[in-house]
């Protein structure tokens, strides 16, 4: 069976959002930020060029680019699939694709106590900002958001 990108990526949200903190989007919000042409995403674990296949995919990212900036809104990898690369390798590929688009810094938030912080301190981006009380569907929230930044060179 041949998938769209929204399948595939709600396919990988699914399993990938604890839904105890309220950080995951629905196929509408999904759909509709893919519609906008400053929208990009990629998807990991698809043969290139080949069809898209949701349950073969273990991740993805998906950003907005405005002028020289660009925002990554989502990257998840599948549980099953964490601790193999595959979250670094996504961040890689989404930071050489921002910089050919003409991307100079990204912005990402991130909820407090996230453990994926340690990867994105890894590649490169720092601590800019915080939200207190940002994520409101917490369970046991608010929780606060902390964005990062990295400049491309």
């Amino acid at each position: 069976m041949i998938d769209d990108p929204v399948d595939a990526i709600m396919a990988v949200m699914c399993e990938a959002f604890d839904s105890t903190y309220g950080e995951a989007w629905n196929r509408r919000q999904v759909t509709d930020a893919l519609v906008t042409p400053s929208t990009h995403y990629t998807l990991s674990g698809q043969d290139e060029g080949g069809p898209i296949i949701a349950e073969r995919t273990t991740g993805f990212t998906m950003s907005r680019h405005a002028a020289d900036e660009e925002e990554l809104l989502l990257i998840a990898v599948r549980p099953e699939f964490r601790g193999k690369g595959i979250g670094l390798k996504l961040l890689e590929d989404f930071a050489e694709k921002s910089k050919n688009r003409g991307t100079t810094k990204i912005f990402l938030e991130m909820r407090a106590g996230n453990p994926a912080e340690h990867l994105y301190r890894k590649f490169g981006f720092v601590q800019v900002g915080l939200r207190p009380g940002y994520y409101r569907g917490a369970v046991g929230g608010p929780l606060d958001a902390i964005t990062f930044a990295l400049e491309l060179n």
